[in-house]
């Protein structure tokens, strides 16, 4: 840990236990940093990272996403698009405070998708889950269409809406809708 982020904590400790409220409140976390709770459906992993803080990404909390994002079928862990995790940050900051994203699909191996191509039409034979710049989701207690329309208003990339299947996706490409 860093010792601006440690310097932090241990500000919000003390002022807590001394009930502070002006030094309380110069130790929130810094402005800037971005954080996401993603569970993965699959899996039933959880996790909540700060994953940006003083103007770059942390290298831990990418590692734990890639791993939390990996594909569930063949256990394949593989570099997720931090771009994407930014994209996530924007949506997820609009449909509440601190909300929990449940991924129905991140990372995909090529056999994994080449298997879900054969089976469903919906599935694009060169998928931007393949290069980890895609993401299936859905957030309980907010209604599908309201994910979507976060989703839209993000302007990062294609945002696909599946409402038989009860995911938004995104992804880091060129921006279109589906």
């Amino acid at each position: 840990m860093n010792p601006r982020r440690s310097f932090l904590k241990s500000s919000v400790v003390l002022a807590s236990a001394l009930s502070l409220p002006a030094m309380a409140r110069s130790a929130k976390a810094a402005s800037g940093e971005r954080t996401l709770r993603l569970y993965n459906t699959h899996t039933g992993e959880s996790l909540r990272s700060v994953f940006w803080a003083e103007g770059q990404f942390l290298s831990e909390s990418l590692t734990d996403i890639n791993k939390l994002l990996r594909d569930h079928r063949s256990n394949t862990v593989a570099e997720i698009d931090p771009q994407l995790l930014v994209l996530l940050n924007r949506v997820s900051t609009q449909l509440g405070s601190d909300p929990v994203l449940h991924v129905i699909s991140g990372y995909r191996s090529p056999e994994t998708n080449l298997k879900l191509a054969a089976a469903s039409d919906g599935v694009a034979r060169h998928s931007m889950h393949l290069e980890g710049k895609a993401i299936d989701i859905r957030m309980p207690g907010k209604s599908l269409s309201h994910v979507h329309k976060a989703a839209l208003n993000a302007r990062g990339g294609g945002v696909g809406y599946y409402p038989d299947s009860q995911f938004v996706h995104l992804d880091t490409g060129r921006l279109r809708r589906w």
